[in-house]
C-alpha cells in the first residue's frame, strides 16, 4: 500500500494514527505531496483524486481510495477486527455520526476559515480559492466563530463519557483531535473553559499511536 500525503498535516495525521493504532505503519509507503507548491492541483495527482485532497490510499491493484473515512474504515477492518469504526450495528453508527459532526462543526469550518481568511498555504495556492470566498472576512468570522461552537459542543459530549463517541477510542476521537492540530495551524484558540476537551486532549496525546504519528 502506498500513501500519498504531506507528513504532520491535519487530515494526513487521521491516517497515520489509524495505521499505527491497527500496527500497520511498517506495511506503507507514504509518498510525499508538495502541498505549498500546489502538487495536489496538477492533472497527474487529480487522477489520483479529482477533489485534489490529501491523503490517498493506493492499493496494489491500482485502486485509489481518498477520504479519510474511507481509508480509516478499509485499514481498520482488514484484519477483521475493527476498533476504530466499530463492531456492532449501534457502535457503527454512533462512531459515525460522532464523526460527520467532527467534520462538519470542527475540521470543515477550520479548514474554510483556514483557506479563505488567512494566507494559509501561501500564493501558489490562490488561484485555487474560490473568488466568492477570498477575502471575505465576514465568512472567515462565521467559519471561526463555528469552529468554536463545535469545541464547545464537544467539551460538553466529553463532560459526561471518556471519548467523543463513548467508552472506547474511535475514528471519531482522531478527527476531533486533529481538527484542534488544525485550529492551532490556523491561530484558533481552544476556549480556555473547554476544560474536559483538554482533559481529553491530553489523554488521547498520550497513546502511542498518536506520538508515533
Amino acid at each position: 500500500m502506498k500513501i500519498h500525503d504531506v507528513p504532520g498535516f491535519p487530515n494526513p495525521l487521521r491516517v497515520r494514527i489509524a495505521l499505527a493504532e491497527k500496527g500497520l505503519t511498517d506495511q506503507v509507503q507514504f509518498v510525499n505531496v508538495d502541498l505549498p507548491g500546489a502538487e495536489h492541483k496538477d492533472p497527474a495527482f487529480l487522477a489520483k483524486n479529482p477533489t485534489g485532497t490529501v491523503p490517498v490510499l493506493e492499493l496494489e491493484d491500482g485502486l485509489f481510495i481518498s477520504e479519510c473515512t474511507a481509508i480509516t474504515e478499509y485499514v481498520d477492518n482488514l484484519d477483521g477486527n475493527p476498533v476504530l469504526t466499530g463492531k456492532t450495528p449501534r457502535e457503527k453508527a454512533v462512531i459515525h455520526m460522532m464523526q460527520k459532526r467532527a467534520e462538519s462543526e470542527l475540521i470543515d469550518p477550520i479548514g474554510d476559515y483556514f483557506h479563505h481568511a488567512t494566507p494559509g498555504l501561501g500564493p501558489q495556492l490562490q488561484a485555487h480559492k474560490s473568488p466568492d470566498w477570498a477575502g471575505r472576512e465576514d465568512f472567515g468570522r462565521r467559519r471561526r466563530v463555528k469552529a468554536e461552537a463545535g469545541m464547545r459542543y464537544f467539551d460538553g459530549v466529553l463532560r459526561d463519557q471518556p471519548y467523543v463517541a463513548g467508552d472506547q477510542f474511535s475514528m471519531a476521537d482522531i478527527t476531533v483531535l486533529e481538527g484542534l492540530v488544525f485550529a492551532g495551524y490556523a491561530e484558533i484558540p481552544v476556549p480556555g473553559d473547554c476544560t474536559a476537551l483538554a482533559a481529553w486532549r491530553g489523554r488521547v496525546e498520550q497513546r502511542p499511536s498518536v506520538q508515533a504519528a
